[in-house]
């Protein structure tokens, strides 16, 4: 194409074929804008796959894009309960996957096109004159170059953990030893289970990942001997990785908290606090291993040995690809300048999100938008249906509909947005019990409250007594506790 040719006239390119991505094709679709979405992955939503063990502690009714909801039900798709919690595999098979092979979406993926770069077409970043004027060019790692007329970057952050240095630089000997370091969400019960049964793991951070990889770990634990769980974090206790409980927005993410809660006061999980990895060494010998090493002011060491490391520390933005375009990021969290004070994780969790749209999401470089996971940088207060509302305010606005695009809303979780005890009987049948299995243990657990001291000692009586898996029962208690009416006792998250 020449350079005269007109960006309105182009497709707009979306990077990545995930839930945010496709939901941005969706909404392009229905407003009758040309689109190309390019995939790194061999598939539609990579990433995803390498999670699809993990159950999301959001609904159905907050992970379903409302235009991709109305082009699936056009080739009869039924919609999953609206309360159930999915699984990554769920979100795949059941909303993913049908929305990548809809008729409106299909034709628009290619696969295995992996963006290295991307710029205005005949200008380098430091060009003015005529810039808004000229195509995109994005670049693809076999050297093909696609002319957009504007940019929708859904890369999203996998693929760039953080590191375990504590300030935020990659700790001494941390390469060196990435053969023994795992990052974010391992399938220690399926795939991954060989590193980790009879062995012992440290996990390092304090999030939503941590606290998944700490309960399946706890569940292994109880099937294969031997297998021992440290739990490392930079704070001097766990009151914050806890989260709300019963007070939280989402019943199963207070779960996680509660359920974590749980192992560490019953042993089950050994915390190291105030633990700041600064060293990485692998001692060579018969015993070999891995060893976190702790570095305090007055240089005196902390040494976690352990057989495996999992860094569930979150993840950065990468934006490399975008180094020739203009953008204006802040400082601390790498999110667009006018988003980053909406999602500080210092003021907001991902259920006080305030609403956002394109004008938050854009950079002094017109037509390029980063979006999801991406969008907020550092931060980890993202829910998908936050993403779904930036890429429909954005099509909006792409499509000349500023009105439609400046009124943005997000319904977001409040307190009580499911039921605890449907939660539960869902996760309980997940988890391979039956619903009377789950009665049975609400009530044993209650008739043990009086005379134990704490909430988890009653719910591991009664989860001997009946002959349930305790990692099961604990993850269960999580839910349902506060139908117990006991002030020790966890919320139902």
């Amino acid at each position: 194409m020449a350079d005269s040719t007109p960006p309105a006239s182009l497709p707009v390119v979306i990077i990545g074929a995930g839930p945010v991505g496709l939901a941005a094709g969706a909404h392009l679709s229905e407003r009758g804008l040309d689109f190309v979405i390019v995939e790194a992955g061999d598939v539609p939503a990579a990433a995803v796959r390498a999670w699809s063990h993990i159950q999301l502690f959001s609904p159905w009714e907050y992970n379903v894009d409302p235009a991709a909801r109305r082009l699936l039900e056009t080739e009869g798709w039924e919609s999953p309960e609206p309360s159930a919690l999915p699984t990554g595999e769920d979100l795949l098979k059941q909303y993913l996957q049908p929305l990548s092979e809809h008729p409106s979406i299909a034709p628009h993926i290619r696969c295995g096109a992996q963006v290295i770069a991307i710029a205005r077409l005949g200008l380098d970043r430091m060009r003015t004159v005529g810039r808004a004027d000229a195509p995109f060019v994005v670049r693809l790692a076999d050297g093909e170059e696609i002319l957009a007329g504007s940019v929708i970057d859904a890369s999203g952050t996998w693929t760039q953990p953080n590191v375990l240095g504590a300030n935020g630089l990659p700790a001494h000997g941390e390469a060196d030893a990435s053969a023994l370091v795992d990052h974010a969400l391992p399938d220690v019960l399926g795939t991954d289970r060989e590193h980790y049964a009879g062995h012992h793991t440290v996990v390092v951070g304090a999030g939503h990942s941590a606290a998944n990889t700490l309960l399946a770990l706890a569940k292994l634990a109880d099937a294969a001997p031997g297998t021992r769980i440290t739990w490392a974090i930079r704070g001097r206790d766990a009151s914050s990785s806890y989260g709300g409980g019963g007070d939280d927005e989402l019943p199963a993410r207070g779960a996680l908290g509660s359920g974590l809660q749980m192992l560490v006061d019953t042993g089950r999980v050994a915390l190291a606090a105030n633990f700041r990895t600064h060293t990485v060494r692998t001692p060579e010998g018969p015993h070999g291993g891995i060893q976190l090493v702790s570095t305090a002011a007055d240089g005196s060491e902390q040494v976690l040995t352990a057989d495996r490391v999992i860094a569930a520390t979150g993840f950065r933005p990468d934006f490399g690809i975008a180094a020739e375009l203009r953008l204006e990021l802040d400082p601390i969290m790498e999110a667009p300048r006018a988003l980053a004070p909406l999602i500080d994780p210092n003021q907001h969790s991902c259920g006080t999100v305030l609403p956002h749209g394109f004008k938050e999401l854009a950079h002094p470089e017109p037509g390029y938008y980063a979006v999801g996971m991406k969008s907020y940088g550092r931060a980890p207060t993202f829910l998908m249906v936050t993403g779904y509302e930036q890429v429909r305010s954005i099509a909006a606005a792409l499509a000349g509909d500023l009105e439609a695009a400046q009124s943005v809303e997000l319904q977001l979780p409040e307190t009580g947005v499911c039921s605890a005890t449907a939660g539960a009987e869902a996760l309980a049948l997940r988890l391979g019990l039956t619903a009377e299995q789950h009665g049975e243990l609400l009530h044993a657990t209650a008739k043990h409250l009086g005379s134990s001291p704490t909430a988890a000692q009653a719910v591991l009586t009664a989860a001997t007594e009946l002959g349930i898996d305790h990692g099961v029962a604990l993850q269960l208690a999580a839910y349902t506790a506060d139908l117990f009416d006991a002030p020790q006792a966890p919320g139902c998250g």
